[in-house]
């Protein structure tokens, strides 16, 4: 079903009642607030900000992860604000904001200038989707000294940003998922950035690739501090189909075990096939007890 501000916000409002009526059921895995990664809600982010943000706010979200105006087309309307105008702007929504993606160029070329931004802002975790987005070249097959190559360039962003006092931190997706010579980059990845300023975001949907986040928490204890958190059916022909989560395979209670072991510090909702689901899934999290 395509996303509009109407249903939207009648999935939030659904959100909303259910919560009201259950306050029994207000356990927050983890004792986090419940987030949202703004991504799939992009198409309204820059049409109607205040809209969308009561609308996130009134489906039980508490903290959301934006994505950097200047990188994000989408988010583009959001530059017209000074960051401490639009973080009391979000507060007034009821909403709090610590993390953001930025595009691999803005933290390679950029860096100082988005980071001036994002400690204004009163970010504490600054996010790439991917290293491989924008840094490699196209119709090349990349090699293990191109992954060398990205993850010094990480790297060196992520020592400036933490003099500043933010986090860089790495998702995985795109070029993180392939393998090169029968290694996975994104275990490459892993061993050639510095644990003293980077930190992982893990992309629950990367479990469709093999991706187990049980097993990488385990493995890199204290790595990682953040999760993207999608759940889905498998159809008969064999596509995945993303549902609210606790409607899908994903066995969330060993998920959210496996995190609190490892210290992860946030997560965010993220239904990019359908973002209404998104408030159906906050009563879950509410019941789940972890």
């Amino acid at each position: 079903m395509p996303m509009t501000r109407r249903n939207f916000l009648q999935q939030s409002v659904a959100a909303a009642v259910a919560l009201t009526a259950a306050p029994s059921l207000m356990a927050d895995p983890l004792g986090l607030p419940i987030g949202c990664q703004t991504y799939p809600v992009r198409t309204t982010i820059n049409s109607d900000f205040a809209g969308t943000m009561k609308g996130l706010s009134s489906a039980g979200f508490q903290t959301i992860e934006l994505c950097s105006p200047f990188g994000y087309r989408d988010f583009s309307s959001l530059a017209q604000y000074k960051p401490q105008e639009l973080r009391r702007m979000l507060s007034d929504y009821g909403l709090t904001c610590i993390s953001a993606h930025f595009g691999t160029g803005e933290l390679f070329d950029h860096a100082e200038e988005r980071i001036a931004w994002a400690k204004e802002f009163g970010l504490t975790q600054m996010a790439t989707a991917s290293l491989g987005f924008g840094t490699l070249k196209k119709g090349v097959p990349p090699t293990v000294d191109d992954v060398k190559r990205v993850t010094d360039l990480f790297n060196t962003f992520a020592a400036k940003s933490h003099e500043a006092g933010i986090v860089a931190v790495l998702h995985n997706e795109g070029f993180e998922v392939t393998s090169i010579d029968g290694k996975r980059v994104y275990d490459m990845e892993i061993g050639y950035l510095d644990p003293k300023t980077v930190k992982l975001q893990f992309q629950v949907s990367t479990m469709l690739d093999g991706f187990d986040p049980v097993d990488y928490f385990a493995r890199f204890p204290g790595r990682y501090i953040s999760m993207h958190c999608q759940d889905w059916v498998v159809g008969p022909d064999g596509k995945a189909k993303q549902v609210p989560l606790g409607k899908g395979v994903v066995d969330w209670k060993k998920v959210f075990t496996a995190a609190k072991k490892t210290g992860i510090k946030n997560y965010f909702v993220e239904l990019e096939q359908d973002p209404s689901l998104m408030a159906l899934s906050v009563p879950y999290l509410k019941s789940l007890k972890v």
